[in-house]
């Protein structure tokens, strides 16, 4: 067992990167705060091995720089690199011995040494990771990118007297007599990767990865091994389809609290979405190296050349402030959200007046009905119901898909047989609401519940109870608005469902030249069916005139 001292040393590391003087972003607080809770009470079933920590890192000292006024000097690790990044990645065990990360995803700004510290995590699985005939590879969409951090290794083992002596440089390979290992440069032909075994694999720029078959393939490719590691370290990029957004959710998701997956690390540096991008004090908070390896006279330039050219604006935010420019805005900050927490059951509900929101959005995605209880002091209390089909859940991402499992095992969301929503049993479980609610009114678009109003008519609930709602910005507006007005007020309660608190977490507003405000699925993270299910039910809480008019629209 570790020594409390060791994992103090460490706490007390972590907490003087806090308190520095450069700002941090939200997320990049929430990687730090999620370390020092591991450290100061670790999860059950993980070690920390502050031995094999220290061992890393002193072996980066081995390591030598190879280019600029840094070339031929040891490489020391950055308090934030060594906090942050190779202590926990390399310090944190499972109870068994095996490493307790095999994914990881770092996102940083240009030139905060990410390549770098990439290649010197493939020397390590190189040369001292005690894993006979380690595979290691450079992975990218192309060979030339491939390349770089592999000869970014290449030169730095060059550069060391102790990893010159233990190894050997190919053209296109480095191999370790002492473990039969080696390290090599592989593009993103999926198909001849199957044969791989690989130790560790280093994703660089996954921003640039087309589509996620590289990554899975490689992923597939490290499953024999004990202790694999599989890492990508990217800027930001533009594209909310592709792997690069997903694994940025994923860690997103984790840090705020709304996955549990202790096998996957994530570290974010960024600006928050709010900040202002010529401001030089976001350029500090954005770039853990600013004034290191980060020059404030290069982002001065850069930023000049931005403010005359708008179309520079969001390659600058992107590569240097580590924005995604094509992100809508996240619209309920969590903090706000979190407030609203109140512990109270369904049951606590029984016999009470409440509206209906059913969100149908399609027979092949997350279905979401919702009930508001109106509360006194114009308060609210909301619980929400999730129907997603099976299948859907298997072509999600791995990472998603296994969260999703997760609330289907724990009773959060009811799954249905095959690749199509069961309706039925949609009504029958609102018909079997009825028997414990009075529900005044059930508001539904009519664009996609046509077939299941029918069979609730038919079931006998009330047909003067059934409301037809459009998915007009002009029927939003009004409930929207009031949606964010409760939740800032903390007056619309909810019991910390983790299910809505994702869905409230990956919510984008759509908003017009008048203000007008509604919930925009296209532009939203991901799925926030229980969002638009609610702000239905809360419109018709709103008062029968109000209400009517806007049915209107």
């Amino acid at each position: 067992m570790p020594k409390q001292s060791d994992r103090a040393q460490r706490i007390d590391a972590l907490r003087e990167l806090l308190a520095e003087p450069r700002p941090k972003s939200v997320l990049e607080k929430l990687a730090i705060e999620r370390q020092l809770r591991d450290l100061d009470s670790p999860p059950e079933g993980l070690v920390w091995n502050e031995d094999e920590a220290a061992r890393c890192i002193n072996l980066f000292s081995k390591m030598r720089h190879w280019k600029g006024e840094m070339a031929g000097q040891p490489f020391v690790l950055r308090p934030f690199q060594e906090q942050l990044h190779i202590a926990p990645l390399f310090g944190w065990y499972r109870a068994d011995g095996r490493r307790r990360f095999t994914q990881g995803y770092i996102e940083m700004p240009r030139k905060n040494g990410k390549t770098t510290e990439l290649a010197g995590i493939g020397i390590q699985g190189l040369v001292a990771d005690n894993e006979p005939g380690a595979e290691v590879c450079s992975a990218a969409t192309k060979r030339e990118q491939a390349a770089i951090v592999f000869n970014d290794a290449k030169r730095m083992i060059r550069s060391s007297p102790l990893l010159n002596s233990v190894c050997t440089i190919h053209k296109y390979s480095i191999t370790c007599g002492r473990w039969d290992s080696s390290f090599q440069p592989l593009a993103s032909d999926a198909k001849k990767l199957d044969g791989y075994n690989l130790h560790r694999v280093l994703c660089d720029e996954v921003h640039e990865y087309p589509d996620r078959s590289l990554w899975d393939v490689l992923i597939e490719a490290t499953a024999a091994r004990k202790n694999p590691l599989q890492i990508g370290i990217t800027t930001a990029g533009h594209d909310r389809s592709s792997i690069c957004w997903e694994l940025h959710e994923y860690v997103r998701n984790i840090l705020e609290g709304n996955y549990q997956d202790d096998s996957f690390f994530g570290y974010i540096a960024c600006a928050d979405p709010d900040d202002p991008w010529d401001d030089p004090e976001v350029w500090a908070k954005a770039n853990p190296n600013y004034g290191v390896s980060v020059q404030p006279e290069y982002f001065e330039q850069m930023a000049r050349q931005a403010k005359v050219s708008p179309s520079k604006e969001n390659t600058f935010r992107r590569k240097h402030l580590n924005q995604w420019t094509e992100q809508a805005v996240r619209w309920i900050p969590m903090h706000a959200w979190d407030a609203c927490e109140r512990a109270f059951e369904l049951e606590d509900l029984k016999g009470r007046e409440c509206y209906a929101g059913l969100d149908l959005a399609s027979n092949r995605d997350v279905n979401a009905l919702a009930l508001v209880f109106p509360e006194p002091h114009g308060e609210y209390k909301t619980f929400c119901f999730y129907w997603v089909p099976e299948q859907v859940i298997s072509e999600r991402g791995q990472q998603d898909r296994r969260q999703v499992m997760n609330w289907a095992a724990k009773g959060l969301i009811n799954t249905t047989s095959g690749n199509t929503t069961d309706y039925a049993a949609i009504v029958e479980f609102l018909m079997g609401l009825l028997d414990s609610f009075q529900i005044i009114e059930l508001a539904y678009d009519p664009w996609h519940a046509a077939a299941v109003v029918q069979m609730l008519e038919n079931a006998g609930f009330p047909f003067e109870a059934l409301v037809e709602f459009r998915q007009t910005i002009g029927n939003y507006a009004a409930p929207s608005k009031e949606f964010e007005t409760l939740i800032f007020a903390e007056k619309l309660h909810h019991n910390g469902d983790p299910v809505l608190r994702w869905m409230v977490g990956n919510a984008a507003a759509h908003k017009n030249a008048n203000d007008d405000i509604r919930p925009d699925k296209e532009k939203s993270a991901d799925k926030i069916d229980g969002v638009v299910a609610t702000i239905m039910a809360l419109a018709r809480t709103m008062g029968t005139e109000q209400s009517a008019g806007l049915l209107l629209l």
